[in-house]
């Protein structure tokens, strides 16, 4: 198992790619894993975010996905495994099978009943502590946005970036006033823990607020454009980086559309990465549907305005 060093840098949430049947591709999920792992600048990869179709997959599909990652990218480069679950029982089972399956790291999504009927903080400690109990291995918290039941306090967020083995923050607050306090409060509370973004959908915005990376399914699809991106924010070169901007956007509106992440999303997502010739399939998971045809005419004129439509 590898470790992370500093977490510094671009992490792409994998997705996963299916054969029709809706098997696992093992080959394209090795392919891909290879081609992210060789752009400089990408320090991880994870598997298993909501890009990889998490919920679509069954725990043991995901140790799998986990397995088969980090066997191909063994002494390359070190593998992120999600941990999606709902109780503490289930999410130590998760980590030991993550840990299990060549996991460097977890990265800690909120249990999703706590979107329905919300938490108390240290119902996310306990969880925490729990996951690593299980695996001993790094934690990053994956804060999710402002306005969900879900989301963490500053207090908390101090509180988790005290716990030793809570390494990073994948932060996607989506609400820029509170982002900017969380990652004060995080900093306050102890600088050396990281703060990755995951805005997918404004990333120059998310990045100029003083990140060290960002951990993003569309890392998964351009990982050089957002490479570019992160490195020109970092070198305090804004033009650079709003030209930069400028070649993500049209691609984000034709992914993303107005609105967050979803398994749509996703999809149309997938569509891009093979009409960029990234994966040779774009098959999804039911229900999530495929890109209709108006919407895959503007994801390749999004992929041709950056020059990454495959001829």
């Amino acid at each position: 198992m590898q470790t992370i060093e500093n977490y510094r840098g671009i992490i792409p949430a994998i997705s996963t790619p299916f054969k029709t049947d809706n098997s696992i591709d093992e080959a394209e999920l090795r392919r891909l894993a290879s081609w992210l792992a060789g752009h400089e600048g990408v320090v991880a990869v994870m598997t298993n975010g909501h890009t990889g179709e998490v919920f679509s997959l069954t725990p043991l599909e995901r140790a799998e996905v986990t397995r088969i990652v980090a066997d191909e990218l063994k002494g390359k480069c070190p593998v992120i495994s999600s941990i999606v679950c709902e109780g503490l029982t289930e999410a130590a089972e998760h980590a030991r099978l993550a840990a299990a399956a060549g996991a460097a790291a977890l990265d800690v999504m909120p249990p999703h009943h706590w979107l329905r009927f919300g938490f108390l903080p240290d119902h996310a400690t306990a969880y925490f502590d729990a996951i690593w109990q299980a695996s001993k291995l790094d934690l990053i918290a994956h804060v999710y946005p402002a306005w969900t039941k879900a989301s963490y306090s500053s207090k908390l967020m101090a509180d988790l970036a005290r716990l030793p083995y809570v390494k990073a923050f994948k932060v996607g607050q989506r609400e820029m006033s509170k982002y900017a306090r969380d990652i004060k409060a995080v900093r306050d509370a102890d600088p050396s823990k990281m703060i990755l973004t995951c805005h997918d959908e404004y990333l120059l915005a998310s990045m100029v607020q003083g990140v060290d990376g960002a951990l993003v399914g569309f890392a998964s699809c351009i990982p050089q454009l957002i490479i570019d991106l992160l490195a020109s924010v970092k070198r305090g070169d804004l033009n650079e980086a709003m030209r930069i901007q400028a070649l993500i956007t049209p691609i984000k509106e034709a992914v993303y559309g107005n609105g967050e992440p979803t398994g749509e999303a996703h999809a149309r997502m997938k569509t891009a990465m093979m009409l960029a010739g990234v994966i040779k399939s774009d098959h999804v998971r039911p229900p999530t549907h495929a890109p209709s045809k108006e919407e895959v005419d503007i994801i390749r004129a999004a992929l041709a305005n950056a020059g990454l439509l495959k001829s």
